[in-house]
């Protein structure tokens, strides 16, 4: 089957990733990978080959709806195989949304994607990552990838298309706009991350952690109950399977007891280091390393070994 694979987000790191799935996608139906625009061409986002802008008076804001309904609209006339999408938060809005209307399968955050020529299979964690699931889909079909899956592929030039697909607005609307901290930690790019967890007894005592990071050049990250419940760290800071998944070279669990949920989001760290009070916390079966010890009494050692070693 030949055709394209069209590739969209509203990230520009997470389009560069689905990009060269779309590539593993395309290898196996002969077909074309190309990356959309919607509004407007944005020159920093990697890509394979070729670009598609679709044009129209989106507005400002190219929220979820507007992202799917203009997919929809180039999609029913220019028919390509699949639309692979960044499984980020406006992402999996996008591509269930788009799947709806155009009537066809959509697989949720995969990786490992493959085609066959007639439909293309993907790869899933499911029951907090004990269980790695195969799904499939029949062409055309739409696709979440999971962020963090697949290097960025590398920008190669490509001729670009347009395409006007007519008036297109939300019927929501923006009330309000905050903008996020301009140093927001990106912690799918860290090499080395030191994790927080509920064993840290109050918000003042993560700059021990902080300063933890900063001696091992790494990034804090937390679990869910810091960022989620407690509010003390931002959501993007929260690891797991409802939140960020990470492959750093070194991820040292603090005080976390280590549930699935959040050992589905570390378990491709290349060394997963703990440590706990209870020697009996299920975190310790998912690390290299372990120590049983007090985080009050470990993290400052820690430091003041690594700092005399520098």
């Amino acid at each position: 089957m030949s055709g394209e694979v069209w590739v969209y987000s509203e990230s520009e790191q997470v389009s560069g990733e689905v990009a060269t799935a779309a590539q593993e996608v395309a290898k196996g139906a002969s077909a074309e990978v190309r990356i959309v625009d919607i509004g407007s061409v944005r020159q920093g986002i990697r890509g394979p080959g070729g670009r598609l802008l679709l044009k129209g008076p989106v507005g400002p804001d190219v929220t979820p709806a507007v992202a799917a309904e203009a997919l929809a609209r180039a999609a029913k006339d220019s028919h390509p195989i699949a639309v692979l999408l960044g499984a980020t938060r406006s992402g999996r809005e996008a591509a269930s949304r788009l799947a709806a209307k155009l009537g066809v399968g959509c697989m949720a955050e995969v990786a490992r994607l493959a085609s066959d020529g007639r439909g293309m299979t993907g790869e899933r964690n499911v029951f907090a990552g004990k269980v790695v699931a195969k799904t499939r889909c029949e062409f055309p079909a739409v696709a979440t990838v999971k962020t963090g899956a697949y290097p960025r592929a590398e920008a190669q030039p490509g001729e670009t298309q347009e395409k006007d697909v007519g008036p297109v607005s939300d019927q929501s609307k923006v009330v309000g706009r905050e903008k996020k901290a301009a140093d927001a930690v990106d912690l799918r790019s860290a090499k080395v991350i030191v994790s927080a967890g509920r064993g840290v007894k109050k918000k003042e005592d993560l700059s021990m952690l902080e300063d933890l990071a900063a001696t091992m050049h790494g990034a804090l990250g937390c679990s869910r109950p810091l960022s989620a419940d407690l509010g003390w760290l931002p959501e993007e800071h929260h690891i797991g399977l409802t939140g960020v998944t990470v492959k750093p070279d070194l991820y040292l669990a603090v005080g976390i007891s280590g549930q699935l949920q959040h050992v589905a989001g570390i378990k491709d760290s290349k060394i997963v280091a703990s440590i706990n009070t209870d020697k009996e916390a299920p975190i310790f079966q998912a690390s290299d390393y372990g120590i049983v010890g007090d985080l009050y009494q470990v993290v400052p050692a820690l430091r003041r070994a690594l700092s005399a070693r520098r």
